[in-house]
């Protein structure tokens, strides 16, 4: 008798471990979708026309600065050129491919004279006649981008130094909405 009473208790609290356990699983759950969620309506991942696209894109490429250039890594910590213009634009929901070729071909080109804030910025850096790298126009003739050079990573070039003659074209940051 005493057995099946010590049985029992067992029984009925391997039941209680399994509830706990349930439930613990449930309340981590919750809160990582809780997480996720929050993380998706933050203001920059999501751009209407009300706010200032360009600000909201310079302050995130900003932060990124000092991150290392390494071949073709997006993000978030590291990234080749095209791939942290694919996670800055991408993370405000302006779809862009992931090279910068194909990136350089989304929009209508524009002249360096038209470029303005939250542009995307496209060079020819091997002078081989097509695109191989990419940017972000800051505005002042500066541009963000993660260089494979001496910076060796996310940096902040001027246009009008070792990259004036590489510049191919701009694309504007109004004709990448959703």
């Amino acid at each position: 008798m005493i057995i099946i009473q010590i049985i029992n208790k067992l029984e009925r609290k391997n039941k209680i471990m399994k509830i706990f356990k349930l439930s613990i699983s449930m309340l981590v759950l919750i809160s990582t979708l809780y997480l996720y969620l929050s993380a998706e309506s933050s203001p920059l991942s999501k751009l209407t026309n009300e706010d200032n696209p360009s600000d909201t894109l310079i302050s995130l490429a900003k932060s990124k600065i000092g991150s290392p250039y390494i071949y073709s890594k997006t993000g978030p910590s590291s990234f080749d050129c095209s791939g942290f213009v694919y996670y800055i634009y991408n993370k405000n929901n302006m779809k862009v491919p992931r090279t910068s070729l194909a990136q350089s071909k989304i929009g209508p080109k524009i002249n360096r004279a038209e470029i303005k804030k939250g542009d995307l910025v496209f060079f020819d850096t091997s002078l081989k006649g097509h695109v191989n790298h990419s940017g972000i126009y800051l505005g002042d003739g500066k541009f963000i981008h993660a260089s494979s050079g001496k910076a060796n990573g996310v940096t902040i070039s001027d246009m009008d130094g070792w990259y004036k003659d590489k510049f191919k074209w701009g694309i504007q940051l109004d004709s990448l909405y959703d």
